[in-house]
């Protein structure tokens, strides 16, 4: 009787470690600058690992935009749930920055490197970003009241908005956010979400 020898432990897919890695470029390089190699050098992989995992760069980022996206919705939405009548939506705002700003590298991939890049990342943004709006919309229905669907909407576009230019210039470290500070910069955002739900400070 043969005896098999013993298989070997499973070990965990390093499908992840590529997106993390490729992520970490995208975010200081524009995604067609990263080359596969690039992205298995900085995953400490060979390029043919990289491609037993996925099929070409462009998948590596959907892959790693959709996983972003599905978790900022998920922080947004675990933030807004149960938000109490009167509560400012900019107080709401920033803490989804502060979020952002954890997962630095994500975040810039997200929301400056990788627009346009392709018409499947833009389709797979597009699905979030109305999510998002639902999210926002239904979150100023529970804090303002009795508040009218449409008016909800209107106001969830401007929530919206605020938060993608907010991101974009936190991240951006650009010259208002120098201007401004941190501090000033985020109070600034909590008064203009103030401006746009119609919600004066308590």
């Amino acid at each position: 009787m043969t005896i098999s020898a013993p298989r070997a432990a499973h070990r965990p897919s390093r499908r992840q470690a590529v997106v993390d890695a490729a992520m970490d470029l995208f975010a200081v390089q524009a995604p067609d600058m990263v080359t596969v190699a690039d992205i298995a050098e900085r995953a400490g992989m060979t390029s043919a690992a990289v491609y037993y995992h996925f099929a070409s760069k462009d998948q590596i980022l959907l892959e790693g935009v959709q996983s972003f996206g599905a978790a900022l919705i998920a922080h947004a939405a675990q933030a807004a749930d149960g938000l109490p009548r009167g509560e400012r939506l900019g107080e709401m705002l920033t803490g989804v920055v502060r979020w952002i700003d954890q997962h630095e590298a994500a975040g810039k991939t997200y929301f400056i490197s990788s627009v346009g890049v392709n018409q499947d990342v833009e389709v797979v943004r597009r699905q979030q970003r109305t999510e998002l709006l639902d999210l926002l919309s239904k979150a100023t229905r529970r804090a303002r009241g009795r508040l009218a669907a449409g008016e909800a909407e209107v106001i969830g576009v401007g929530l919206l908005s605020l938060l993608e230019t907010t991101v974009a210039s936190w991240l951006a470290k650009d010259v208002t956010y120098q201007r401004l500070g941190h501090r000033a910069f985020l109070a600034e955002v909590v008064a203009l979400a103030d401006k746009v739900t119609g919600m004066a400070p308590q």
